[in-house]
């Protein structure tokens, strides 16, 4: 019975939202099955790891659209599509079905589930408000100045500010978990995926060899590796 009620209140969560021009009708399909798929694994701490990335996506994008209108790339649009939610979401729902497949490692998913969140949501912040709050910009692979907005550009602020999202989801972390080596390895993660979003932005995006979606799937890969590594290197 709680299965049918999850289900029906992510449906009915996923409704709402595209009716709110949130997400396409494809991407709140493809964004239910991605909620299913890490309930399924991780219960209502993978959900609140999606809940926080959503929330706080959705609310940096609206956040000073006027300001960021025109600045470097094109901003990105508000209602988001199907491929978008899986670049983003596509990993988790993996590990939310390996955690219900092997539930011996649900902690360890779990763990690497959150890292994964963690990289996405620094990424998302500290793009959409560092280009808002930033005040001097620097390409992250030269550390010149570079135009503000554009692929692999960084600045203080924003850093920080996707540090602090970092943060935030190692937070939902220790209110499920504990306060542990655990919540260290998923803001080190987070912090360090969201490099690795930039580095790649700065290269192979500017060179039209990778689309951001796939930038978001490398840089929440690369905070899964890395989040395996320092686990295994803690135990």
């Amino acid at each position: 019975m709680e299965w049918i009620i999850v289900a029906a209140l992510a449906a009915l969560a996923a409704a709402l939202v595209v009716k709110k021009k949130k997400l396409t009708p494809a991407a709140g399909l493809t964004g239910w099955l991605v909620a299913l798929a890490i309930y399924m694994g991780t219960r209502y701490e993978g959900l609140a790891y999606l809940a926080l990335f959503f929330g706080s996506a959705t609310w940096a994008t609206r956040h000073q659209r006027a300001a960021k209108a025109g600045v470097g790339n094109e901003a990105h649009t508000e209602i988001r599509q199907a491929s978008q939610v899986l670049a983003n979401g596509g990993v988790a729902a993996l590990l939310g079905l390996a955690a219900w497949l092997l539930p011996q490692y649900n902690g360890l998913f779990a763990l690497l589930m959150a890292a994964g969140f963690a990289s996405a949501t620094a990424d998302t912040l500290s793009s959409e408000l560092g280009t808002v709050y930033g005040r001097r910009f620097y390409n992250v692979v030269s550390w010149q100045p570079d135009t503000r907005g554009l692929d692999g550009v960084v600045s203080l602020e924003g850093t920080l500010i996707g540090a602090a999202g970092a943060v935030a989801v190692a937070g939902v972390y220790a209110v499920f978990r504990r306060v542990d080596a655990g919540c260290m390895i998923i803001a080190l993660s987070g912090i360090l995926g969201n490099y690795i979003d930039s580095v790649l932005g700065a290269t192979l995006e500017r060179r039209r060899q990778l689309n951001n979606d796939m930038v978001n799937v490398l840089n929440t890969l690369g905070a899964v590796g890395i989040a395996f590594a320092l686990y295994a290197a803690f135990r």
